[in-house]
């Protein structure tokens, strides 16, 4: 992580009320990601177009965060962070106005693409300010409280703003993230102090990229994370003509994955603490497991809630994980490792979401019954290349 010194400025009196803008600013940008998922019924038909092709929205996004974020970090590695933070979010706003106003499919995608591109460096250069408000010893915490802003808007933001389009219509939605990005900014301008980062070595941040064991990280990120999206970018369809569920009761179920995936991400970091690889291993494989099962269990209410809330916690377990591993691949260049990270992140929900309109289309195996299977499988990637992960580090160790 970049070194950072924050000026003793008038405008930084409380280190809490500057993280709290950055949660604002985080609770934003993770519900315009999640929330086309559950709305794609409702901007398919607005829209006029098949649930597939409103499923590549989400695909749009994050290939938006994957190419964007580590573009935006080689070019902005020498501007002021505040700087950099203000013009995001300046961006990240336009973007869902611009969602907001679409007359047709194709500008709704354009807009979800430049919401993207503030993604990954909001919250690289987030988690450096969030460090540096608060002193040595207490700076993951504060670094944990603004990604609580992301976890937040699974359990609340995602659900209020599906309750929101589907009372109000889906623009709404959007309209009211745009808001939240106008909070997020004003907060950002008046309580995060200016915050110069240490000269980056750029030269020195590129060189990470010759390294193999770099690229298989990488993938294991990007088939690990993959799985999941395969599934949940078509939950709500799956919700309502699968298992039967009303359609105003997704948002209610997606807090239910929501508590999961808390529960999992808090219960994920504290064994990768303990032991990396093996529980890194383990949970991917009871990913896969839970995937497999929610193609039988998807059929029965009780059952495919259950489900739904322990993948929530399986697929989340697995990010602290795959971001430690990143970090310790990658020790000489953190920043861009993990910028790189979060777009490997980002590209395993393009492919997982496109993977999983194409079977639909094909009606592959059953079409619609079979994404969670076609999951499982992904994920079952995700495992191998873990796998080839733990031997490249047994090499590295070995005497």
């Amino acid at each position: 992580m970049d070194a950072v010194n924050i000026e003793n400025k008038p405008e930084s009196k409380s280190p809490t009320l500057a993280l709290l803008a950055l949660t604002i600013g985080a609770f934003a940008i993770g519900m315009t990601e999640f929330i086309i998922m559950g709305l794609l019924p409702e901007v398919a038909k607005n829209l006029q177009v098949s649930i597939p092709s409103a499923g590549l929205l989400i695909t749009g996004y994050a290939l938006g965060v994957a190419i964007g974020a580590p573009i935006i970090t080689v070019a902005t590695h020498r501007m002021k962070r505040k700087q950099l933070l203000l013009f995001l979010m300046i961006l990240f706003i336009s973007g869902n106005a611009l969602a907001a106003l679409a007359p047709n499919y194709g500008v709704l995608m354009v807009a979800r693409i430049v919401a993207a591109l503030t993604h990954g460096s909001f919250f690289g250069v987030g988690s450096v300010i969030a460090a540096g408000l608060v002193p040595k010893g207490k700076r993951a915490g504060a670094i944990a409280m603004m990604f609580a802003g992301l976890t937040l808007a699974n359990i609340l933001g995602v659900p209020i703003g599906i309750f929101i389009g589907q009372a109000f219509g889906w623009r709404s939605t959007f309209w009211a993230i745009t808001i939240l990005g106008l909070i997020a900014l004003i907060g950002i301008a008046v309580l995060v102090p200016k915050v110069e980062s240490a000269s980056s070595n750029l030269k020195q941040e590129l060189s990470v990229l010759r390294k193999p064991t770099v690229y298989i990280a990488l993938l294991m990120t990007t088939f690990g994370n993959g799985g999941l999206f395969t599934v949940f970018t078509y939950i709500s369809p799956i919700l309502t003509d699968i298992t039967k569920f009303p359609v105003n009761s997704v948002s209610y179920i997606l807090v239910l994955f929501g508590i999961g995936i808390t529960l999992g991400n808090i219960i994920g970091g504290k064994l990768a603490d303990r032991k990396l690889m093996p529980s890194l291993l383990g949970i991917l494989v009871v990913l896969a497991i839970v995937l497999a099962v929610f193609s039988i269990t998807d059929q029965h209410k009780v059952p495919a809630l259950i489900t739904i809330f322990v993948l929530g916690m399986a697929a989340f377990g697995i990010i602290p994980g795959l971001q430690l591993h990143m970090l310790n691949t990658a020790k000489e260049a953190p920043t861009l490792a993990s910028t790189l990270n979060v777009a490997a992140f980002n590209l395993g929900n393009a492919f997982g979401a496109y993977i999983g309109g194409l079977v639909i289309d094909l009606q592959f195996w059953g079409g619609l019954t079979a994404v969670p299977w076609v999951a499982s499988i992904v994920t079952g990637v995700g495992i191998l290349f873990t796998l080839w992960g733990v031997q490249q580090q047994k090499k590295r160790t070995r005497p």
